[in-house]
């Protein structure tokens, strides 16, 4: 090893920066949050480091370094412009035998400050030994998505039941096995979920009864947004790669199952046209409680959120009845995604004030969405599945006072790099979508906002709306 890896306890300990700018601010910054009693020594002070000192947080040492400065210190960062005096701090340091760091000199530091991953008392610290500090952020943000925010606050929970698990596990060997099963337990999703009671109450129910812990599935409701992987959410990348199975939609992209766990078993459930999707929905209910019940961690995958018409609520009233333990991740919908993606905003202070998602999917349902109150101005309106009842939607809104000439928009396989958007008025949508052969997936924007993808467009392909159509590429038709 280049370097020994060591945790300090720097409490009430004196630590010394010399250097009063935006590096020194940084490096104090850090050493305040791990309670060190700090100094900075310098003629000048940032206005934060500068406000520090006034609210006695930090002890200013004004003036140029003196050797004196060193007096009592554990540790010191020699943060100045001037190398120098950096190599004089590090000389003077090393005959005292205190612990130096001259920032971007390895050579002459003797400790080096890693990047951190912090859920505290939780630290995870890479290093590249001053050799390439490039490297260990990046390897931080990639490390950092794997941790939720939580496992700082189950760590105090053991923590603070150390000594009864201890007790009830005198063995290690078994004491191992009840660690493994807790880390992805109910009571690690309780303290998740925010519920630290519950989370208290079950671990102490476990430390009663040992066979309690034996394994119990869950099911984990993830929205995988509208298509584009970089959309996922840090938690739904997680619960992909914690997951046993995944039952995923029709519309989650294959880039999208190629983040999952590798072993995970993956079950295609989505629903195609010309089957009973009544049927369908039932055997997925099925699915997640066939599966769950076998102790395996489902993630019910789907496009967009799963609130948005994705009939999630349905799905957790069937867990509910069944006493499945689950969680909710939500996703990016798709409305949101493609407006962003096509440069529309949802709302506007000159344009809309509020915003309508519809389902323009109504077959088989008796009920049509309220065309009188979606009528009135000043907002806009967004269609799921609206491309083949576009006609439809023209009739209606025009039947309840809307103008012909109405801006709109339609976003095919909106966020995906194939994404085309057509820009139109209400009454010329239908022919348009027609004569570029839009298809499903697609999005219908209505209202004065839409006009704004011609000015804000920013993403795929922007469609020619007064111009004969090219042929499509094979590829995306």
């Amino acid at each position: 090893m280049n370097l020994y890896p060591v945790f300090l306890d720097l409490k009430d300990r004196a630590v010394l920066v010399v250097g009063g700018g935006e590096v020194a601010e940084r490096k104090a910054e850090m050493l305040l949050s791990a309670g060190a009693r700090l100094s900075i020594g310098a003629p000048d002070l940032t206005p934060v480091l500068t406000a520090w000192r006034d609210e006695g947080r930090i002890r200013h040492l004004d003036g140029s370094f003196a050797a004196d400065w060193l007096d009592d210190a554990w540790l010191v960062i020699a943060a100045t412009d001037d190398g120098e005096l950096n190599q004089r701090i590090a000389t003077l340091g090393e005959a005292r035998r205190i612990w130096v760091n001259v920032v971007d000199n390895a050579g002459l530091s003797g400790f080096q400050v890693p990047a951190v991953i912090d859920r505290s008392p939780v630290q995870i610290a890479i290093s590249s030994a001053g050799i390439a500090p490039m490297l260990a952020r990046r390897l931080r943000e990639q490390i950092e998505t794997l941790f939720d925010h939580s496992l700082g606050a189950l760590a105090r929970l053991l923590q603070r039941h150390r000594n009864a698990i201890r007790q009830a596990y005198p063995q290690l060997g078994p004491r191992r096995t009840f660690y493994s099963w807790l880390l992805d337990s109910p009571i690690a999703s309780l303290v998740r979920q925010s519920r630290p009671e519950e989370a208290e109450a079950a671990l102490q129910q476990a430390l009663a009864e040992p066979d309690a812990f034996a394994p119990k599935g869950k099911v984990s409701l993830v929205g995988a947004g509208p298509g584009d992987p970089g959309l996922l959410t840090l938690k739904a990348l997680r619960a992909l790669n914690e997951a046993d199975v995944i039952l995923y939609d029709r519309l989650v992209s294959t880039d999208i199952l190629a983040m999952a766990r590798r072993d995970a078993h993956r079950v295609d459930v989505g629903k195609h046209p010309g089957e009973n999707h009544r049927q369908t929905q039932l055997h997925i209910h099925e699915q997640m409680i066939e599966y769950a019940q076998q102790g395996l961690h489902v993630v019910r995958l789907k496009g967009g959120d799963a609130f948005i018409f994705g009939r999630g609520g349905e799905e957790l009233q069937h867990l509910r009845a069944h006493d499945i333990p689950y969680c909710v991740i939500p996703g990016i919908t798709a409305a949101l995604a493609c407006a962003a993606y096509s440069g529309i905003p949802l709302t506007h202070r000159e344009h809309a004030q509020s915003v309508h998602l519809i389902t323009a999917h109504t077959k088989g349902s008796t009920a049509e969405p309220d065309w009188a109150a979606l009528s009135r101005s000043s907002q806009t309106l967004v269609f799921y599945m609206g491309v083949s009842q576009l006609d439809l939607i023209r009739s209606r809104l025009q039947d309840h006072g809307y103008d012909a000439t109405t801006p709109c928009a339609l976003i095919e396989h909106g966020s995906m790099p194939h994404q085309r958007t057509l820009i139109g008025t209400l009454d010329t949508m239908p022919v348009l979508a027609r004569q570029h052969t839009i298809v499903a997936p697609a999005l219908l924007i209505v209202g004065d906002v839409a006009q704004l993808g011609e000015e804000l467009h920013w993403y795929g392909q922007l469609l020619d709306s007064t111009a004969t159509p090219a042929a499509r590429p094979p590829e995306q038709a």
